[in-house]
């Protein structure tokens, strides 16, 4: 015999790279002074019918030859390697007569896809397949676990594993200390096809918390972590619209890039109803499209009659992305629902508009074309779906010279908008735009910024009586407008040291000038909802959109601070505006803008590492300093422990002739609170004062709960369990007023078909 003490090499480590198993141990063989013509023999014999697809990497701290049996042994720290393969072991042997190789003692084994096989014990060809095995760990690159007392390869390439449990969790936390599984699944047999990756098992038990429940046949894994197609993990929920529901869902993944689900809903006080979702990735985007389908009595959102026979109901929702080239894209979305109740009363959603839109954009480094059409379902109480607009086309193209003109960056801009309506006014709009911006810094620190903007406007509109607010018609037929701006724009940032952080304090002054306009002229579409806000006091134009603008001369003046430390941050901002012109204004009362001096608004943010975020925003009234806007978030707490507070308080006082939104006061809290290591309590509320317009048109009174909720989960690294409690105060046709139970159960890697 010969061992590896009497190797002529002064090397720790060997390592050797052949063409083949065969060839780099009869190598080796050579090396611990073995027959060399046995060396030369045995590589002739093998090397021909070798390629490069099957080279192996072999190390080992030492190798020893037994010339009875003909056996070469590697022990010390021995790997494999081959096409993306490894084995590391104590431990191989390879039998030159029988070509077996063996290796053993703490062996590890990693496929081509991150998979790891660990055991005592395996019998190995020249291509890593496996032979026999004993007590076996395979750890999926997914995260779950498989564990069994034996197993085999048969002739088709399966491996069979016997008496096996499977779960997600990791045997040891990071302490090194054994963690036991919340969930595992037990079987008597499981077979693994590394063709198909996949794991199937057969009379398999589902244990939860020790305690073994039903039997989970044909369920099966994947495991290169792609999904499988099967049933998946029903939910149960009980709500006052439609009693206690249970929904099962069956998915098929099509191909790699293409899949489909269908769910199954069955109610106790309501027709079962069917919904499907198909979703696909191609080469140049991705789409999917869902619906939802039943039949019932629809309640009419004004009362809790219902009317008429049962009726086909359902919901459609279909978008996606793609990315014609570098430049151009198409984005498109459609969602429709038969009737304004619905999403509401199925807990699909609680949206009160449903948008469908398509967009052609082309994107480059100096220009930017917007091409799209908008329409809008309305699912509100009060509205008119004829009084809803359609934009089509809305076509916004602008473009930007490369250098400077004059010093400063000149931008042109066209614009085109078509308004429909099938029960209301229909508007035109085109205009073209340019805009000069120069920005310098003084020697004394001061960022000026000088802008100028020309625009010419041309409106057509027709049906004007039928918008109901007269200040919004506008003329009808042909109308013109040109307009100008120039402002100046001046801020001077002081750097400084305070406490234990540093500072910087921005005074900040805007003047900004345009001649008196016709605004009441055209139509106004797009620029409604004014209101002012911290985020549009410096703007040109302090109206949304562009149908209307505001004239004459005004001084903006206003502070910024920002203080940052270690663990703390601080950003603050105050602000006015000043009229220079005694002319009168369009702004309405109560937005803040419509007398000579404006209000006073602001913005605090508050943070603390990540354990204190507060915001608050405000608008205070010039006189007598009253909040007329007052928004208030916090959060508190860390990731698992946390509390929320939202505030908000409107008190413009705005006419409802002249302004859709009322004013409104409201209260959000959400919290949860982490028990032991896994559990959690968690709770949320809506709580509404004042006049408050909403999709159930109800006026409240002094916070009155709206919706609130209440519910308990565990979580693990492999399984989340969670029962809710939720209650809604309102009934909005056949959405009704009560309570709301779900319990839902996910396992971690886990698919059933």
């Amino acid at each position: 015999m010969l061992s590896g003490s009497r190797i002529p090499f002064q090397l720790q480590r060997l390592r050797w790279h052949r063409t083949a198993a065969g060839v780099s141990l009869a190598l080796l063989l050579a090396l611990a002074g073995g027959d060399t013509a046995f060396a030369q023999t045995a590589a002739d014999q093998v090397a021909p019918e070798l390629t490069q697809s099957d080279a192996i990497d072999f190390e080992a701290d030492s190798i020893e030859y037994l010339d009875d049996n003909e056996t070469v042994t590697a022990k010390g720290n021995v790997v494999l390697r081959r096409q993306g393969k490894s084995v590391k072991a104590d431990t191989v042997s390879w039998n030159r007569k029988t070509g077996e190789i063996v290796a053993s003692g703490n062996i590890r084994m990693v496929d081509e896809n991150g998979n790891q096989l660990f055991t005592g014990k395996v019998s190995l060809t020249d291509k890593f397949q496996t032979g026999d095995m004993e007590n076996i760990l395979l750890a999926l690159r997914e995260g779950g676990r498989l564990a069994a007392v034996t197993g085999k390869r048969v002739d088709n390439g399966h491996i069979l594993l016997n008496n096996a449990s499977y779960s997600a969790w990791d045997v040891e936390d990071n302490k090194g200390c054994a963690k036991n599984p919340s969930w595992r699944i037990t079987s008597r047999d499981v077979i693994y096809e590394p063709d198909t990756k996949t794991v199937k098992f057969k009379g398999a038990r589902m244990e939860l918390f020790g305690v073994r429940l039903m039997p989970l046949p044909g369920i099966s894994l994947a495991t290169d972590g792609r999904a499988i197609s099967g049933l998946l993990i029903p939910n149960l929920r009980f709500t006052p619209s439609n009693g206690l529901e249970l929904s099962e869902t069956y998915y098929r993944r099509l191909s790699n890039n293409r899949d489909i689900s269908a769910t199954g809903y069955i109610y106790t006080q309501a027709a079962p109803m069917l919904s499907a979702q198909y979703r696909a990735l191609t080469d140049q985007g991705v789409y999917q499209i869902t619906g939802y389908a039943t039949g019932s009595n629809v309640i009419p959102v004004s009362g809790n009659t219902i009317t008429g026979a049962r009726e086909f109901r359902g919901y459609l929702f279909a978008n996606g992305r793609f990315q014609l080239s570098p430049e151009w894209s198409i984005t498109a979305s459609a969602r429709r629902a038969t009737d304004r109740t619905f999403l509401r009363r199925y807990d699909i959603s609680r949206d009160d508009r449903l948008r469908s839109m398509v967009e052609a954009e082309r994107i480059d480094s100096n220009s930017y074309l917007s091409i799209a059409g908008w329409a809008t379902q309305t699912l509100r109480v009060a509205d008119n779906q004829g009084q809803v607009p359609i934009a089509l086309p809305a076509i916004d193209y602008r473009r930007r010279l490369p250098g400077t003109v004059a010093g400063g960056k000149l931008e042109f801009q066209a614009n085109s908008l078509a308004i429909l309506r099938s029960a209301g006014q229909d508007t035109q709009r085109a205009f073209a735009s340019a805009q000069w911006d120069m920005r310098r810094l003084t020697g004394m620190g001061q960022e000026v910024t000088l802008t100028g903007l020309v625009r010419g406007d041309v409106y057509h509109s027709s049906d004007n009586g039928l918008t109901t607010t007269a200040i919004y018609r506008g003329n009808p037929g042909w109308q013109t407008r040109a307009l100008a701006t120039a402002a100046l724009d001046i801020k001077w940032p002081l750097v400084g040291k305070f406490w234990s952080g540093s500072q910087v304090l921005t005074p900040r002054i805007q003047i900004a000038a345009s001649p008196r306009l016709r605004n009441l002229n055209v139509p106004n579409e797009d620029s409604r909802a004014i209101d002012l806000q911290d985020g549009n006091l410096f703007a040109l134009n302090r109206f949304p959109g562009y149908d209307r603008v505001e004239d004459g001369v005004r001084l903006t003046y206003g502070i910024d601070w920002q203080f940052e430390a270690p663990r703390w941050r601080v950003k603050s901002s105050l602000g006015q505006s000043l009229r220079l012109t005694s002319n009168p204004t369009l702004l309405p009362d109560g937005t803040g803008l419509a007398n000579k001096l404006s209000d006073i608004v602001g913005r605090t943010e508050l943070q603390y590492r990540n354990f204190l975020k507060l915001t608050h925003r405000f608008r205070l009234d010039k006189d007598s300093l009253a909040f007329r806007r007052n928004e208030i978030d916090a959060a508190i707490g860390s990731q698992r422990t946390y509390l929320e507070v939202g505030y908000s308080l409107l008190d413009r006082k705005i006419s409802s002739t002249i302004e859709d939104l009322k004013d409104s006061k409201e209260l959000r809290v959400a919290g949860r609170v982490a028990i032991a290591n896994y559990w959690s309590l968690f709770g949320s509320g809506v709580f509404s004062a004042g006049n408050t317009l909403n999709q159930t048109q109800v006026v409240s009174r002094s916070f009155d709960p709206l919706r609130t909720r209440l519910g308990v989960a565990y979580q693990d690294d492999c399984l989340e369990l969670g029962l809710t409690w939720r209650r809604d105060y309102v009934t909005t046709g056949d959405a009704q007023r009560g309570d709301t139970f779900e319990f839902r159960i996910a396992f971690s890697n886990l698919g059933f078909r």
